[in-house]
């Protein structure tokens, strides 16, 4: 990867890289974070008494945390550096995790779910803002590298919260030692990455992104936020439910259910290849297909396969293309289809679609569920919305986006400006 010029004193990219695996580090945490409430929920109904379409809803809440706070914070970066949202970011999720085990009922539990989210919103949309502007020409394979380590922390959190279940007969123990976590995070990020790395601007000046819109809100933005929604539905949804699936339909163990959850995050390594695609290949033509295969795997995972190994295959297979080729590649055309310097307010606009989406996911899946039955209710949500996406992304004009690599003739590199803010 090319940084954005930053090669003065010990500013080089081998020291930016590092301090970019920091970062990486706390996404990772953060994955691990979200990844547990799924794996106790069905403790969580039988303490509480919550129905299944409660229990989807609170899975899934977080995202309207997301949402609400992916527009503000594209304000905050504006405002404030880039590090400090990300560190306020960890500490709001990470406090929404531990204070969860106090909930009295259904409604304090969903609002600190919910606040989780917000915190998730601020760290993200500021990590995707530090890794299009560090990482110009290869953006995809950067916040591929985001999505890489979401994968080890998909693939430890639900095995170590198992751990923790089992040994400690109380689903309270992995939310507090996951909030712990957090604080880990923040003082790792503030000791080890420098302003002169998180807070670089980028001014657009590459010949692949001549012709690339200087307005937030252009066509291919408006395909891409539709594309948001509807991946947030399926895939948010899969996230919330499908642990509760494998334990109460295919009556799976919890360690079988996490095992099998922690293979998505398998999948997920393979994001820095999918990120790799999105830097060689239109929007259009990745995507269509992508979101096609998606759709494939989606009526597998529910109708075609019941045993351990072909489910663990299924998926890795799906985490591979959901997660390390339509999540990375999704959240990486916002910023192509605007000018580096509106990264930030973009990363916000795919956080807010794709998690505003997702924050009622799990409770339309619930209600088809239990008034269709789980396959009827994954046809309609888990098969049918990437099938309709895939036809949605002959919609992008290719031309007024960031041109793949290898599309343009190299022009004059990006200048790398530092930014000075508050905190």
């Amino acid at each position: 990867m090319s940084g954005a010029n930053a090669g003065r004193g010990g500013r080089n990219l081998t020291t930016g890289v590092m301090m970019f695996g920091v970062l990486l580090a706390s996404y990772a945490m953060n994955a691990m974070d979200r990844q547990v409430f799924p794996l106790i929920l069905p403790e969580v109904r039988k303490e509480y008494g919550f129905d299944l379409a409660a229990g989807g809803l609170l899975s899934t809440i977080f995202t309207l945390g997301m949402a609400v706070a992916g527009i503000p914070t594209g304000w905050l970066l504006a405002r404030f550096t880039r590090r400090f949202v990300v560190s306020l970011g960890i500490f709001i999720f990470s406090v929404g995790t531990s204070i969860t085990v106090i909930a009295h009922g259904f409604a304090d539990m969903l609002f600190y779910r919910a606040a989780t989210g917000i915190g998730e919103a601020m760290q993200i949309t500021a990590l995707i803002a530090i890794a299009s502007n560090y990482f110009t020409s290869y953006r995809s394979s950067a916040v591929g590298a985001l999505s890489f380590t979401y994968g080890i922390g998909a693939i430890v959190g639900p095995l170590l919260a198992g751990y923790l279940l089992t040994n400690y007969q109380t689903w309270r123990a992995p939310m507090v030692g996951y909030g712990l976590l957090g604080g880990v995070a923040i003082i790792a990020i503030y000791t080890f990455v420098r302003p002169w790395f998180s807070e670089l601007i980028s001014d657009t000046a590459t010949e692949a992104d001549k012709n690339v819109s200087g307005t937030l809100f252009n066509r291919n933005v408006f395909v891409l936020i539709v594309l948001a929604i509807l991946w947030g539905l399926t895939l948010q949804s899969y996230f919330g439910l499908y642990p509760t699936y494998l334990r109460e339909s295919l009556k799976f163990t919890p360690g079988d259910a996490a095992t099998l959850m922690s293979c998505f995050g398998i999948g997920g390594l393979t994001s820095i290849g999918g990120g790799w695609l999105g830097d060689r290949f239109s929007a259009k033509a990745l995507l269509s297909v992508a979101f096609f295969i998606a759709s494939i795997i989606g009526y597998l995972l529910f109708h075609a396969i019941t045993g351990f190994v072909a489910l663990a295959a299924a998926q890795i297979v799906w985490g591979a293309v959901g997660g390390g080729t339509l999540f990375v590649n999704v959240a990486t055309y916002f910023t192509k289809a605007v000018q580096l310097p509106l990264a930030g307010r973009a990363a916000g606009l795919f956080v807010t679609a794709f998690y505003g989406a997702g924050a009622v996911s799990g409770y339309i899946l619930g209600l088809l569920a239990s008034n269709l039955g789980w396959q009827t209710a994954a046809e309609i949500q888990i098969v049918g919305l990437p099938l309709f996406s895939a036809l949605i992304c002959f919609l992008f004009d290719s031309s007024t986006m960031s041109a793949p690599l290898g599309a343009a003739s190299p022009g004059r590199a990006p200048v790398a400006r530092p930014v000075t803010m508050s905190h």
